[in-house]
């Protein structure tokens, strides 16, 4: 028996052979898995109402990017979906690119700059990504993933990528200019070690964003649907800092594949039918086990549990790593049950030896290891689990040191 804390990299957020989930497969593949977009089902739609409603309910003073409202009232973002992350992420930066097309032609960027991208608006297709981000392995989102590691073997990647320093608020200004069409960002950084982002540099580039005429891009596809203690990670931030484009995947149906981009009314207005497309993406089987998802994680009930779990483990952490902070262990980051211990060194053993005493981790960028374990993980078994971690960290830290 074995203590999960990677949940599949943060995708079974329910945990594993949860009866809903169970129920919601079973009873769909009896009757329609697959059909293709060309034809009408019930639970796309569903699920990409459900998608948009949830996010505006748990975010109400949001005013800008997704969350702009029609004179009705209602919400006009829409929903795309796919079949995984880097999926999700490939159309966001095509629809920024088309977004960039569109800006150029209406030339409305200052009379030199608008000539010159009137004259060509293929100039405006500058995409710019960020230092330990990580968006997916396909060939787009590989060139916004500035990893070395990621990208050497396959170079040379798509042009007119840039990569800026993250949470460096002064670079933005030199990196985001009137030939940028899109920015793309984690709100919290998984892969690259669990970082959050200052809320000055997201509040920046919201603000520069609108200056030039770009769009703001969120991947949330780790650190979004409940992973933060909040609907969405971004929701952690004051609302100057919210996106026109919203990526998401990983826990979205709890291991069936599935992507989705929700998209403010200025994108998906421009986005014609045809223009994206996709064979599997918005299947029954997948959107009806979204539906099942997201009614569990939507609810104020179930994201509160996800805070106190958090900070239990925080806690917990805390005090049992306390004598080994600023020698094995650098520090401690994270928020929700999306955190991350960084050591001084290789932590691969510490992987290890909890695999050894019935505890699952995953590693992370910079000697971190990251703590991701389902969101409906009980107060006890985080505990369990803090304690096998803190004994691992202590016989590793013993070692060094004979």
């Amino acid at each position: 028996e074995y203590l999960d804390f990677t949940a599949g990299i943060a995708v079974v957020a329910l945990g594993h052979n949860h009866p809903d989930i169970t129920a919601a497969v079973v009873d769909q593949a009896s009757k329609l898995v697959h059909c293709s977009n060309l034809y009408h089902n019930e639970w796309a739609p569903q699920l990409a109402r459900n998608i948009v409603e949830s996010t505006i309910a748990a975010y109400p003073q949001g005013t800008q990017g997704i969350y702009a409202q029609a004179a009705d009232g209602r919400s006009p973002a829409r929903v795309f979906f796919s079949n995984s992350g880097t999926e999700a992420n490939e159309g966001a930066l095509k629809f920024a690119r088309k977004y960039g097309k569109h800006v150029a032609e209406l030339g409305t960027l200052g009379k030199g700059t608008s000539e010159a991208l009137r004259g060509d608006p293929n100039l405006k297709c500058g995409i710019v990504s960020f230092t330990g981000g990580f968006h997916g392995r396909s060939m787009g989102a590989l060139s916004v993933t500035a990893n070395p590691k990621y990208q050497k073997p396959f170079t040379p990647l798509i042009p007119g990528v840039q990569t800026a320093k993250y949470n460096s608020t002064s670079e933005i200004g030199a990196f985001v200019d009137e030939r940028t069409c899109g920015v793309i960002v984690e709100p919290i950084q998984g892969e690259g070690g669990i970082h959050p982002a200052q809320v000055d540099f997201l509040r920046a580039l919201r603000r520069r964003c609108d200056q030039v005429g770009a769009l703001l891009i969120y991947d949330e596809i780790q650190c979004g649907l409940g992973r933060s203690g909040k609907l969405w990670a971004h929701q952690l931030y004051p609302e100057d800092c919210s996106p026109d484009i919203l990526t998401m995947a990983k826990p979205l149906a709890n291991g069936i594949p599935i992507g989705a981009i929700l998209v403010s009314d200025k994108v998906a207005e421009l986005i014609k039918v045809g223009e994206h497309g996709t064979t599997f993406g918005g299947n029954p089987l997948a959107c009806r086990v979204g539906c099942t998802v997201l009614d569990h994680i939507a609810k104020p009930e179930f994201l509160e549990h996800v805070q106190n779990a958090g900070q239990v483990l925080e806690q917990e952490l805390q005090q049992a790593l306390a004598p080994f902070v600023g020698s094995t262990v650098v520090e401690l980051r994270g928020t929700g049950l999306l955190r991350g211990i960084q050591f001084a060194s290789d932590p691969t053993e510490i992987v290890d030896l909890a695999r050894d005493r019935g505890l699952m981790l995953v590693g992370a960028g910079g000697n971190t290891v990251r703590l991701v374990p389902p969101l409906n993980t009980s107060i006890a078994d985080i505990k369990r689990g803090a304690a096998i971690i803190a004994d691992c960290v202590k016989q590793f830290a013993a070692e060094r040191k004979a």
